[in-house]
């Protein structure tokens, strides 16, 4: 048995791939992986770490606005349909599972075109525009919020919630606490911005960083590109990564799920992995959607959530320093608050979902 993963650009579309991809595993012994995507560091150190081959493909993005860039990449597009054929006429897999997202998209319509069974995951409150298109060419659908549900057809679209990695709320606070000296009596703040990190949020962090670490210790994910620069104005400040309480990295893997036990508020985007990961945790959170976001779907995916106050929403042009620190005072300092935040999320939190989607892969090859 051979299934393609595809979809990519951040960890949000990746780890999703992965945790469905180790569950099919679990079920069926004689099965094979490839991913099939553009090429990038992030999709080949994920698919490296899990032992699955990539094929690379060009992929232009969707833009529901004008940019230049939308010309170039309408000529990637077709491209990538024709290398995307190819790749699947020599590997002729039995099943495909999307992601979703602009860099699926010539998979998909490619796996249509051989009648490949293809099974497509919408994480967001509000389909994108990929995947709106891709409804279209796939076999079924599955939704993380209700939302999104009729935005496809009845008889394809199932609500699972998000895949996650089966250990990510079974983490041990203890080794959070040892790996980075944390003083137990001290309240944790974990910020993280996606993978690719957030500088909006870093450069937030940074305005009150003295007023925070006061009080609290800092676990802060800055992302690859961001790190450098954070490092050096922390360093301004007199604060040296690792020292004062502060710990700062790139990115965080593996140790994640400890460091989320160990955590008393995450500051984080409102992407849907993101969310999922908070909710399985039941943490309070303060989310900042990224402005411009396609379809505007972080914006969705956080007001869903604080309709039934299970976070703090706040908007990254109005954000400023008295406000930030006001609102994480504000969760801190009440008790009440931050249980209500915490038993609200995990509503959201769906414990079978990477269990349902791998059966409806499999399903799909019977």
């Amino acid at each position: 048995m051979k299934i393609v993963l595809t979809g990519g650009g951040s960890g949000g579309h990746l780890m999703p791939l992965i945790a469905v991809a180790r569950k099919i595993k679990e079920k069926v012994s004689d099965v094979n992986f490839l991913y099939i995507g553009p090429k990038g560091k992030l999709e080949k150190s994920i698919m490296d770490s899990e032992g699955i081959p990539c094929k690379n493909i060009m992929a232009g993005k969707l833009r529901r606005y004008f940019s230049f860039s939308n010309f170039s990449d309408m000529i990637k597009i077709p491209i990538g349909i024709i290398q995307s054929m190819w790749v699947l006429l020599v590997e002729m897999p039995d099943a495909i599972f999307s992601k979703g997202g602009y860099a699926s998209l010539p998979v998909v319509v490619a796996a249509w075109a051989y009648r490949i069974p293809v099974l497509i995951h919408e994480s967001d409150a509000v389909p994108g525009l990929a995947n709106s298109i891709l409804g279209k060419f796939a076999d079924r659908v599955a939704v993380s919020y209700p939302s999104a549900e009729g935005e496809f057809l009845a008889n394809q679209v199932v609500l699972t919630g998000n895949p996650l990695r089966a250990d990510i709320n079974n983490g041990d606070a203890q080794k959070a606490i040892k790996q980075f000296s944390l003083h137990e009596e001290r309240k944790t703040i974990l910020v993280i911005g996606g993978s690719q990190g957030a500088r909006v949020i870093n450069n937030k962090v940074l305005s009150v960083l003295p007023e925070l670490l006061d009080k609290y210790q800092i676990i802060h994910q800055t992302g690859e590109v961001n790190f450098e620069e954070v490092k050096h104005r922390a360093g301004e400040m007199g604060y040296k990564i690792g020292r004062e309480g502060y710990h700062a990295m790139p990115f965080i893997g593996q140790e994640m799920k400890d460091i989320y036990a160990a955590s008393d508020l995450v500051i984080s985007r409102a992407g849907a992995n993101s969310i999922a990961e908070i909710a399985a945790n039941g943490k309070p959170s303060i989310l900042i959607p990224l402005e411009g976001s396609a379809n505007d779907h972080q914006r969705m995916n956080a007001y869903s959530l604080a309709k039934l106050g299970a976070c703090i929403v706040l908007d990254e042009n109005n954000l400023g320093k008295n406000i930030f620190l006001s609102r994480i005072e504000e969760i801190m300092n009440n008790e009440e608050l931050r249980q209500k935040l915490s038993k609200n999320i995990q509503s959201f939190y769906h414990p079978d979902a990477t269990e349902r989607i791998a059966n409806g892969v499999l399903e799909m090859i019977k």
